[in-house]
């Protein structure tokens, strides 16, 4: 019979071998991010090369999408693999108060459940150290004591730097210290971006070398406030090249494509860091946002309106990935994608068994990667009971066709992004049979999931509801 210490030997053995047989990942998460505002989507005002590169490496995706239009369910969806309306995350947080609104917004929740099994979670129980960096916004704001339980260390992260109910930038310094955030010093002088890009690099830098790890860098850039590097603002105001969706006419352009300058250095210091610890070619990089920009100051690319609201413009995302060895660089995907895919994405990658209980609304995007077919997927959905840039909506995505149901006045409108991509021509009156069809669809598919519903609000009071008009 062989040693105790002979069989320990050979299980560490085992487990190093595994481990080195999973790569890294890192997720590059923006806030707020419209789809051309990368060079590589076809901006001419933003200067994005380090992310361009990235684009070069490995794969760009040309219809990705976010679960919602608006940032807490989005990111809630990655993490899950589940979408809004099943776990009734539905709404940034805390969420617009309409309270004489034509509907009431249902009773949704603003955090995490515990039950649920969440990516980082997943990746942590197979050995992997788990790092989160910036914007998490994810529990109610303000918060009582006992919603420290809902912070980024208790749903899966080793460790949490800067991650807290805010949705956006709210210490004293906002993007200029100091920053109020939690695990989070920095230093006078520092900008936010840079700072926490300091502390990616220190974990890189740091990370055990036979450990694979994630990690989730979820930047608060490119939300406003619109503060940016004094320097960077100064360059882009003397910018004359741009093109017809580079918002020139905004007052704010100079400083937001500055904020996009900072970000893509950040993503190259990070991408630098992996180089330097030899580790590049075991790491899938992933970069995306949580949403459309916003529409006034935000490069949509050609896609109608902006965050917050049904249309392309506030759903449809850049999205990037690199992995090393398998993805063909400069390749690019038609292939319509989703937030939820990122969790069995990234399990397949590592080796793991899938979790389809948990990231039932997610399918592995390794096919598309691989370039060796497509996804068995019907159809992509959205749900926003809530009253925000635009009144109440469901939609459905089934092939080219997208159905919008909005719920004040149980109106419907139809598109064909195949020959209208940025959604033009309304054909709900002249073609009422897919109307009928991607309806029934769209019930069945919120029944399904239990998707909350709005009800009639005794409340409501014409004169005192804040609207927008429709479409």
């Amino acid at each position: 019979m062989r040693s105790l210490p002979y069989l320990f030997a050979a299980f560490c053995a085992t487990v190093l071998t595994a481990n080195a047989d999973k790569p890294n990942f890192v997720v590059f998460l923006v806030d707020d991010m419209g789809w051309g505002d990368v060079s590589a989507y076809n901006s001419d005002y933003h200067e994005t090369p380090h992310i361009d590169q990235l684009a070069a490496e490995g794969m760009k995706f040309n219809q990705a999408y976010a679960a919602c239009a608006v940032c807490s369910p989005s990111r809630a969806a990655i993490l899950t693999g589940q979408y809004p309306a099943r776990t009734n995350l539905t709404d940034w947080i805390p969420g617009h108060k309409r309270p004489h609104g034509k509907l009431k917004v249902p009773d949704w929740t603003m955090y995490m459940e515990h039950e649920r099994v969440t990516l980082p979670e997943a990746l942590q129980a197979a050995g992997y150290a788990t790092q989160f960096i910036g914007k998490w916004h994810l529990l109610p704001v303000p918060y009582p004591d006992e919603w420290v339980n809902h912070y980024p260390d208790k749903h899966g992260f080793d460790s949490n730097i800067a991650g807290r109910e805010w949705g956006q930038p709210k210490g004293p310094g906002k993007y200029f210290y100091p920053f109020g955030m939690p695990n989070f010093e920095g230093k006078e002088g520092d900008y936010l971006t840079d700072a926490l890009t300091d502390a990616a690099v220190d974990f890189i830098e740091n990370a055990d070398k036979d450990d694979p790890f994630l990690l989730y860098f979820s930047y608060y850039t490119v939300h406003g406030p619109i503060i940016a590097k004094p320097d960077l603002e100064a360059k882009y105001a003397n910018k004359t090249v741009y093109n017809e969706f580079d918002k020139m006419e905004s007052h704010q352009a100079a400083g937001y494509a500055a904020m996009v300058q900072s970000l893509d250095e950040s993503v190259g210091r990070v991408t630098a860091a992996l180089e330097a610890q030899g580790i590049a070619d075991n790491t899938v990089v992933l970069f995306t946002s949580d949403n459309g920009g916003v529409y006034s100051r935000a490069n949509n690319g050609p896609f109608r309106d902006g965050k917050a609201t049904p249309y392309e413009g506030g759903i449809r995302e850049p999205l990037i990935i690199k992995w090393p060895g398998v993805v063909a660089p400069g390749s690019e995907s038609e292939v319509p994608v989703i937030g939820t895919d990122f969790y069995p994405t990234f399990l397949e990658i590592a080796g793991l068994k899938a979790r389809p209980k948990e990231h039932r609304d997610g399918l592995s995007l390794v096919p598309v990667l691989k370039q060796e077919g497509d996804l068995d997927r019907d159809a992509l959905y959205w749900h926003y009971p809530h009253y925000h840039k635009a009144n109440p909506y469901s939609a459905v995505r089934a092939g080219n066709l997208k159905l919008i149901h909005y719920f004040e006045d149980d109106s419907y409108e139809l598109y064909d992004l195949a020959n209208d991509p940025t959604e033009s021509t309304d054909l709900a009156a002249s073609r009422p049979k897919d109307v009928r069809k991607l309806r029934s669809q769209l019930q069945k598919w919120r029944r399904q999931v239990g998707a909350q519903m709005m009800t009639p609000n005794p409340d409501y009071d014409p004169d005192a509801n804040w609207r927008r008009p429709q479409g």
